[in-house]
């Protein structure tokens, strides 16, 4: 969003470009490195990256190593992504300071979500408010106000309603909700979100037709003049 800089680093050239035109068309600016020294090499040169993609198995230096040596000098936020799902090589990343990890496959728009959510996390002031015709969030306030009124949502229904509106204009499957809001070791089904969906719906009256239903998949975010 508003042009900041996101450094995905991956050998696989199909990957890059798939990461790279879903974060570019949330309005980031894009870097892109086939290799962990040129991952480096790149940050090094340009401070002003606010996130790192690092694959793990690249040629070259590993993610890993690209991971500690920019702990050296740098608290960015770094996203790890692996086609393993080993927990003692997620443990690994999380030692050297990675923040968030990721296994192959995954879904673009999820990753999107992540990133947005990181950035929001490391304080970075262009995600603390967000503004839709009148409905107000503040995420690090954790208020919702609409028209200067503030609401009273639960914990998990304000999530809901962040990460909706972080994906605004993007049609989402329940699944793809109810794996972000609720996390992946989440044991429930979908009837949780057209649960949460609704209430939300409720306290939100006539702004309640911002989300709007995707008939056989899920739920979209969406501003209507």
């Amino acid at each position: 969003m508003n042009g900041m800089k996101i450094l995905i680093a991956d050998d696989e050239a199909r990957m890059r470009k798939l990461l790279s035109d879903f974060l570019k068309k949330e309005g980031f600016q894009v870097l892109e490195a086939k290799n962990g020294k040129e991952a480096l090499d790149i940050f090094n040169s340009d401070q002003s990256i606010d996130l790192i993609i690092l694959d793990i198995m690249m040629p070259e230096l590993d993610g890993w190593s690209v991971c500690r040596q920019i702990r050296k000098s740098s608290r960015v936020p770094v996203i790890m992504l692996t086609a393993r799902s080993d927990e003692s090589d997620e443990l690994f990343g999380f030692d050297l300071g990675a923040d968030e990890y990721i296994t192959k496959p995954f879904s673009p728009m999820i990753l999107v979500a992540r990133v947005q959510a990181l950035l929001r996390r490391s304080g970075n002031a262009e995600y603390s408010t967000k503004l839709f015709d009148g409905l107000e969030i503040n995420e690090i306030g954790r208020d919702v106000y609409i028209d200067g009124v503030k609401l009273d949502l639960s914990p998990k229904e304000f999530e809901l309603l962040v990460f909706l509106a972080d994906n605004k204009g993007i049609a989402l499957s329940r699944d793809q909700i109810l794996n972000s809001v609720w996390d992946y070791d989440y044991f429930g089904d979908a009837r949780t979100v057209d649960t949460h969906i609704k209430k939300l719906r409720l306290k939100l009256g006539d702004k309640g037709d911002f989300i709007q239903t995707v008939r056989g998949l899920g739920y979209k975010f969406e501003v209507k003049k």
